[in-house]
């Protein structure tokens, strides 16, 4: 792997450990995957709880309103369905690639090509990673291996930050149900 891309890891684990925003988080690691692989951009989608659709994590280099354009249902998206299934898959020509499931706003965005990986968290997929090209290219082995890396520390990042917050949660809770204990 080139030292770039190591230095991009170690980039991303210290964005990871600085902060427990989970938006804060995915935003800055679509940046930096963006520019480590010299992308038109990145975006990250995390499974909502129903396991139904993909929600925004966070992106980069993308237009608002492609970022926007709706959700990405799973039962409609044979490319998510396949990635959500632990699968690494790449696109030459999204154009010409039918599960891809916004194929004309990826043209109008100026996407050719794309690589998707699972994000992981505890042994379970539960979103994907997904970086776009404004041209043809065809992505290396070190390059996959590199996003799987940044996708695994994705997901781990994600799920500390949705205990941290369960946590806090519980905390204000149990605090006030003590307070209110001992008001009456």
């Amino acid at each position: 792997m080139s030292q770039r891309l190591y230095k991009t890891i170690y980039d991303i684990a210290r964005t990871v450990n600085s902060s427990l925003d989970p938006s804060e988080v995915m935003a800055a690691i679509a940046e930096q995957v963006t520019r480590a692989m010299d992308a038109k951009g990145c975006f990250i989608r995390v499974l909502d709880t129903r396991e139904t659709m993909l929600k925004p994590g966070g992106f980069y280099g993308l237009s608002d309103r492609y970022a926007r354009k709706g959700p990405v249902e799973v039962g409609k998206s044979r490319l998510d369905q396949e990635v959500l299934q632990g699968k690494t898959v790449t696109i030459t020509d999204v154009s010409a690639d039918d599960r891809f499931q916004y194929p004309k706003e990826a043209m109008a965005e100026g996407i050719v090509s794309l690589v998707v990986v699972p994000l992981n968290a505890r042994d379970r997929v539960i979103g994907v990673l997904r970086v776009y090209s404004g041209e043809s290219r065809v992505f290396s082995e070190e390059e996959m291996d590199f996003l799987q890396c940044i996708a695994d520390l994705s997901g781990l990042a994600l799920e500390n930050a949705r205990m941290y917050k369960a946590l806090k949660r519980a905390s204000e809770l149990a605090n006030e149900f003590n307070y209110r204990v001992f008001e009456d």
